[in-house]
């Protein structure tokens, strides 16, 4: 490894982490600083932009972005909420199970902001410490994201694989991210059960107590959509888009039935394109859905910074990786040749710095097929792909921090030692072990 090599991947490294600390659009756009400084300065031959990958993202959060704006996210918030009330006992357990199919659902994590206060309450009117399901239920939030038919990193990963001679499909990558990143959470969850001391026991909650504008703050109010009137037409937008999903996936199980030109089939990502995009039309025509409710709504923008983190991250590290993938292969070939499965520390540590799960697969997974390790040990683990807990700046961790009134909740002294850590460990280990048997099993 050169001299001039190491000093690229540094500034690959440094525009990845002055962009975390920016968050939000900065990710991105640092990194084109860093893409401009190896092209002009360096002249390294430029990458290719994912733009297959930018399109189903924008496709996708329209869809979900116009079905938030009809009111249909304010359905399924509900509908998750009376289940959770109806069983605050197994609060830890079904918080995350919640938070994740709301995210396989639209393909997104930032759809569970209004659940969180919800859970956090729940909890503390049946006196559970908060940590417990709010710190799991935010990793699940993330971890859904590699169990959605529409999330980038899924769409990614199949599009990526094909191309390299691996013929996976979307429900193929289901069948098996979706058991196994279920496994890891329960896991988390079963780890949370008895975490920290009780709220009755704990010595720092009680002192709360004790100021009286504290137990006010604490206990004073209640979050909840139970008192929300959903219209019908909220309810006909959640159908549409449901009825896009199962359109999306027949289709994926049954490509022959696609038109074909000159013998090659319609791609898969054109299909989710056109599907999503007729789908959000549909809502805006046939179910009250404004448009510029969308583009305001949380949903929307922050698919929009995804795409610009993609964009810029992906761009940059394909310009690296393509320039040296002759040395890059001599350099993990004979480890990734005697553990293969190695390559999920890698993914790992890649996503401490990217906020991205699909930035991850689309710039390291062409690197992974290039080292000749198999479709199916990448697809076993493909859950490691999600790491961005371990530093904890992500929007919905810090959110979580913040509507947990109890204060259990936490960002520790030490940075490291937070409420994340050790459900995010335990669900991303278990769930790639998992992934990995089960694509032995079955592959």
């Amino acid at each position: 490894m050169s001299l001039v090599m190491i000093l690229q991947l540094l500034i690959v490294l440094g525009a990845l982490w002055v962009g975390s600390r920016y968050g939000s659009l900065a990710l991105g756009a640092i990194s084109g600083i860093g893409l401009a400084i190896l092209v002009f300065c360096f002249g390294l031959k430029p990458g290719t932009p994912p733009t297959d990958v930018i399109y189903i993202i924008i496709a996708a959060v329209t869809c979900a972005g116009i079905m938030q704006a009809s009111g249909g996210m304010d359905w399924l918030i509900q509908i998750a909420e009376k289940m959770l009330r109806k069983h605050p006992d197994r609060i830890t357990f079904l918080a995350p199970l919640c938070t994740f199919f709301l995210t396989v659902l639209v393909g997104t994590g930032h759809v569970v902001y209004t659940l969180m206060p919800i859970i956090c309450d729940i909890a503390l009117k049946k006196g559970i410490r908060p940590e417990r399901p709010c710190g799991v239920a935010s990793i699940a939030s993330q971890v859904g994201i590699t169990c959605s038919p529409i999330a980038a990193a899924v769409v990614a990963f199949v599009t990526i694989s094909n191309e390299n001679g691996f013929p996976i499909s979307i429900p193929g990558v289901l069948m098996v991210s979706i058991p196994a990143c279920l496994c890891g959470l329960m896991a988390a969850a079963a780890a949370s059960y008895r975490r920290g001391l009780d709220l009755d026991k704990d010595p720092q909650f009680q002192k709360k107590l004790q100021d009286p504008q504290q137990r006010e703050y604490i206990y004073g109010s209640s979050a909840t959509t139970l008192d929300k009137e959903i219209p019908q037409s909220a309810k006909n937008a959640v159908f549409v888009f449901l009825g896009a999903l199962a359109v999306i996936v027949f289709f994926a199980i049954f490509q022959n039935m696609l038109p074909s030109w000159d013998g090659k089939p319609l791609k898969m990502n054109i299909v989710i394109q056109i599907v999503m995009i007729a789908a959000a039309a549909l809502m805006i025509l046939f179910c009250k859905a404004q448009p510029k409710k969308a583009v305001a709504g949380p949903v929307w923008q922050s698919g929009m910074v995804a795409v610009v983190a993609i964009y810029g991250i992906a761009w940059m590290a394909d310009t690296y990786f393509s320039n040296y993938m002759p040395e890059i292969q001599g350099m993990l070939e004979e480890v990734v040749k005697e553990y293969p499965w190695s390559i999920a520390l890698v993914f790992f540590a890649v996503s401490v710095l990217i906020n991205s799960q699909g930035a991850v697969v689309v710039s390291m997974l062409p690197l992974a097929y290039s080292l000749d390790i198999p479709g199916t040990v990448l697809l076993g683990v493909f859950p490691s792909v999600y790491g961005y807990f371990f530093i904890p700046n992500y929007p919905s961790d810090i959110a979580t921090v913040n509507f947990d009134r109890s204060g259990t909740t936490v960002i520790g002294k030490y940075l490291l030692n937070h409420s994340f850590m050790m459900p995010g460990l335990i669900s991303v280990c278990v769930s790639t072990i998992v992934s990995y048997t089960l694509t032995l099993l079955f592959f």
